[in-house]
């Protein structure tokens, strides 16, 4: 618009020369479905008109402004989500508990807290998140690191870890990797969430414990829940109906995952991990 015909307008009579003003040059920096931003410069009636080189500079201000402008709308829109899917974990009845690479408590829903209130199945100590047996208490904070370390062998669902102690209900945490790029990134600092399930129908079947928590094959966690169980070899190979050969391979597998050299060391092993390894049937 010209100059001759601003003056013109009911807006320069009425507003801008009452005030000594004399044109604008107005830049649009935001434009979306839901709002336009707009940066107006309006001179003195005392200055000369806005020039190229005044027009050239809003230009070069326009992109720092729209920079700006998303920024806060990204940290807005994080504080605002994280808040809610807090609120969202805290009406959970699951229990639920968020903690940092170390296996250190940053958030704890309702349930966790009244779960760490009776003792069990899951502890916290000194800010650290424990397991109540002491038979995956090393293992449940190795799963949390995997998590924080971005760990390709824990895959983006996790891993299922027994805790429960000898003669209690069942009980299994799921390790879950709180990754970057995901809608789980919004729990950082967090680095990774650990599900508690009380309930039997929904723990793993035995062998996708022993599967996830030692790297064994389906195979090898049948020969494991048999032999743990305390079957003699023999009857091991002949319930799976496999040879004594096959056995042998499989039992030297297991021993070099588990870290063990007998077999009395997989009843062990299998009576400390807890009530949810127990064959269905038993």
């Amino acid at each position: 618009m010209s100059e001759a015909k601003l003056q013109q307008t009911p807006f320069f009579q009425n507003w801008a020369k009452p005030q000594g003003l004399r044109e604008a040059c107005i830049t649009k920096f935001v434009h979306t479905a839901d709002r336009i931003g707009l940066l107006g410069c309006t001179t003195r009636a005392r200055r000369g008109t806005i020039s190229v080189e005044d027009q050239r500079f809003l230009a070069l201000l326009s992109p720092h402004l729209r920079r700006a402008s998303l920024i806060g709308d990204l940290l807005d829109q994080t504080r605002v989500t994280a808040s809610l899917y807090r609120e969202a974990l805290d009406y959970l009845a699951v229990p639920i508990v968020l903690t940092a690479a170390n296996g250190a408590i940053l958030h704890a829903n309702a349930a966790a807290d009244q779960m760490f209130s009776v003792q069990g199945p899951i502890l916290s100590r000194n800010g650290l998140l424990q397991a109540q047996n002491p038979g995956v208490a090393r293992a449940l904070l190795e799963a949390i690191a995997s998590a924080a370390g971005a760990d390709a062998s824990l895959g983006s669902r996790g891993i299922g870890l027994p805790i429960s102690s000898p003669g209690q209900p069942p009980a299994v945490a799921y390790v879950l990797p709180l990754t970057e790029g995901t809608a789980r990134a919004v729990f950082r600092p967090a680095c990774a969430a650990v599900f508690v399930s009380t309930t039997t129908s929904s723990s793993p079947l035995p062998e996708a414990v022993l599967t996830t928590l030692f790297d064994l094959t389906p195979a090898e966690a049948r020969v494991l829940l048999r032999v743990g169980s305390g079957l003699t070899a023999s009857k091991t190979a002949l319930s799976l109906g496999i040879g004594e050969n096959t056995l042998k391979t499989h039992l030297n597998r297991i021993f070099a995952k588990t870290g063990t050299r007998r077999q009395a060391d997989l009843v062990k092993l299998v009576s400390d991990i807890g009530t949810p390894l127990v064959p269905a049937g038993s």
